[in-house]
């Protein structure tokens, strides 16, 4: 793997692992009708992708990988700051973006009047912690999530800790010690399944400590496939190894999540990051793959202040089942609408703005 360099190394954009990508994608789409399907179906033994909370875990190791793969050869060169920059650059406006869509939501949500119940300042306290990623875990009304106006920012906390975790103590750490960091984390994974009976927390008040094993362990594990060159060349592609992704969402929540989310988080997730590596991209699905990439992130940071409305709308007009599958039909393809203008329109121009303020300050030295 040629890790050389041919640009100013503080702005270099390596290339992406695309089947990785678009795997990003199908792991963001499994998660938003997994959450429709928590109101649609209370008893998640009854959720026909119950282990798509699973998820989060993949997202954090395919994290850690790339993560690895991009700046294991260049941190120390562009210098943490430059890292630390390119991260909130990437991840930071959608953060916003979400806490600005769940604000609105949270005001105007036809259903609830949770903002007579909060008033301003609280609600001004809810979109000024979701701003800026501090926990803030106190609408009982939406279950004590850390995030009130955009629950899924819980893992981008994570991630965050991940990020700085990387820059300031992995970019140092030797493959001996990575190895010892990741079997400890192993037994802890172990351990929160048992002590939790999943891997389902990490979301909110009560299960704190959950996101951070999670987080934990799989960023630590796609870092290890990454320095390890456990690639796995095949003829796969990007058909079969969205296959081999659902596999994991799908099975039914009857089988004790206490044995099958370890097994899964800590060796298939793994071994998928591995084998999406090395497989092969059939070129008629590179531009799926990279609008599944490029989407991914988007959906997930912009669909659950609806899901909030929608669990309104369930507790109000209890609809029946047609009525129940006709919304959640329109509302899937409406909220993919709605990512990919957020994409294009703003996210991306964003990011774009940043980026070359970030170079054209940096030439000005």
């Amino acid at each position: 793997m040629n890790l050389t360099t041919t640009t100013p190394v503080r702005l270099e954009t390596k290339q992406h692992f695309e089947i990785l990508d678009g795997l990003r994608g199908i792991a963001a789409f499994a998660v938003l009708v997994f959450h429709f399907m928590e109101y649609a179906a209370p008893d998640i033994k009854q959720n026909f992708i119950a282990h798509a909370y699973l998820a989060v875990d993949f997202f954090f190791c395919l994290s850690g990988f790339v993560i690895a793969y991009a700046y294991d050869g260049r941190l120390e060169n562009m210098g943490k700051k430059a890292f630390f920059q390119l991260r909130l650059i990437r991840l930071h406006p959608l953060v916003l973006i979400g806490s600005v869509i769940g604000l609105l939501t949270f005001l105007f949500d036809p259903f609830r009047d949770l903002f007579h119940v909060y008033g301003p300042g609280g609600t001004f306290m809810l979109f000024i912690t979701s701003c800026l990623m501090i926990p803030y875990p106190v609408v009982e009304e939406r279950y004590f999530n850390f995030f009130n106006l955009n629950a899924p920012s819980w893992s981008l906390f994570w991630e965050y800790v991940a990020n700085i975790f990387y820059a300031l103590v992995l970019i140092k750490v030797r493959n001996k010690l990575l190895w010892l960091l990741t079997l400890i984390a192993a037994v802890l994974i172990c351990y929160e399944a048992d002590r939790s009976g999943s891997l389902l927390g990490g979301w909110g008040k009560g299960n704190f400590l959950g996101g951070g094993i999670r987080v934990f362990y799989s960023f630590l594990a796609g870092v290890l496939v990454y320095r390890s060159n456990w690639i796995i060349r095949s003829r796969l592609g990007f058909l079969s190894m969205s296959m081999l992704l659902m596999l994991a969402f799908l099975v039914p929540y009857t089988l004790d999540p206490k044995i099958v989310d370890p097994v899964i988080v800590l060796f298939y997730f793994p071994l998928l990051v591995a084998l999406g590596a090395g497989a092969r991209l059939n070129e008629g699905f590179r531009k799926v793959c990279r609008l599944s990439g490029d989407i991914s992130y988007p959906l997930y940071m912009t669909h659950y202040p609806f899901l909030f409305v929608f669990g309104s709308y369930m507790e109000a007009v209890k609809p029946d089942k047609n009525q129940l599958i006709l919304v959640i039909f329109l509302s899937v393809v409406a909220l993919l609408a709605l990512a990919y203008c957020i994409m294009v329109f703003v996210d991306i121009p964003i990011r774009k703005y940043l980026k070359n303020r970030l170079v054209s300050r940096d030439e000005s030295f």
